[in-house]
């Protein structure tokens, strides 16, 4: 058999039990995405093994997105770390098989501590499920492992749950990209996330008076580098003159000595707030199907740069 054939298979295994699982979502997960909305504290997830990486997974994901969240090794948490937690918290122990000898250690201490427990478990019926407040099941039926020892479908099942856990609370507490830029300031998702408009405008604004020759409106977009610009009226803008309005013109007028900017300008563009996210300019560019936006001051709308779609993808690049 093909390696690629076996990858297949176990694919299909694991999305077969991902499919069982989400439908036996129901009401416990609403209730524990109510808890985790309603808690003062922090969510502080702990587990052990190849099922506490994925928890570790969880905290990451649901701190970098708005839920304060933390992640202790179940282990650690008996020799001191258990300090990390106080009354106003929620602890989600994460275990397939709900009989974790760590993890049952920590449920006493956690009690007298005083904090709401979650259970996500493979195991509803287990001591873990039955000493928790809720329970979210990440039950699977086989993992994809073919002797049903290496966690496989149970690690993928829990570590969607907690997307979906993550989603819901992100969509709830209307979580923006300015937000998630606060948490992510490195790397090439952050630099586009946190970069303002101001950072990546060309302050070089070609431009042409309304009078302007086709040849000096030609000149212009040449000279800029920009594929277009903009037309004034005394100094006020009037409209935008693209390589492809040059392109059109060259075709229908016979005489291009004779065309003035007026004649071939768009007197609607496209601008966009010095202040704005790239992603927001990014949006613009794909909505109107455009490749350069005017940069106007926040307190008018003077045209103080000019956006091209090349300065944003250079700067995630």
């Amino acid at each position: 058999m093909k390696y690629s054939q076996r990858a297949k298979e176990i694919f299909g295994q694991e999305i077969q039990e991902l499919q069982r699982l989400s439908e036996t979502i129901n009401g416990d997960f609403d209730a524990v995405v109510e808890a985790v909305l309603a808690c003062k504290g922090k969510l502080v997830l702990t587990g052990i093994g190849k099922t506490g990486i994925i928890a570790h997974k969880i905290a990451s994901s649901l701190a970098s997105t708005g839920t304060p969240a933390v992640f202790v090794n179940a282990a650690e948490a008996m020799h001191g770390d258990l300090g990390i937690i106080a009354s106003e918290d929620i602890v989600m122990l994460v275990s397939n098989s709900g009989a974790t000898t760590e993890i049952l250690n920590v449920l006493a201490p956690i009690r007298r501590i005083g904090c709401r427990m979650i259970a996500m478990t493979g195991n509803p019926q287990s001591p873990l499920a039955k000493d928790c407040d809720l329970v979210l099941s990440v039950h699977v039926d086989h993992e994809a492992c073919p002797l049903g020892l290496a966690p496989t479908s149970s690690t993928t099942a829990t570590l969607l749950m907690g997307d979906a856990l993550m989603v819901c609370l992100m969509e709830q507490r209307q979580f923006k990209a300015e937000n998630f830029s606060l948490y992510h300031p490195g790397g090439a998702l952050g630099r586009q996330l946190l970069g303002k408009v101001r950072h990546r405008m060309s302050s070089r604004v070609p431009r042409v008076g309304i009078d302007a020759t086709f040849k000096q409106v030609v000149n212009e977009v040449t000279d800029k580098h920009m594929g277009t610009t903009f037309v004034y009226d005394a100094d006020k803008p009037v409209g935008i003159i693209t390589d492809g309005d040059i392109r059109r013109a060259i075709r229908r007028f016979d005489d291009l000595n004779a065309i003035r900017a007026a004649d071939i300008m768009s007197p609607n563009y496209k601008r966009v707030p010095q202040d704005a996210l790239l992603t927001d300019a990014l949006e613009l560019l794909d909505k109107y199907n455009i490749t350069t936006l005017a940069v106007t001051s926040q307190k008018d709308d003077d045209i103080i740069g000019i956006l091209s779609i090349h300065h944003i993808i250079d700067f995630v690049n």
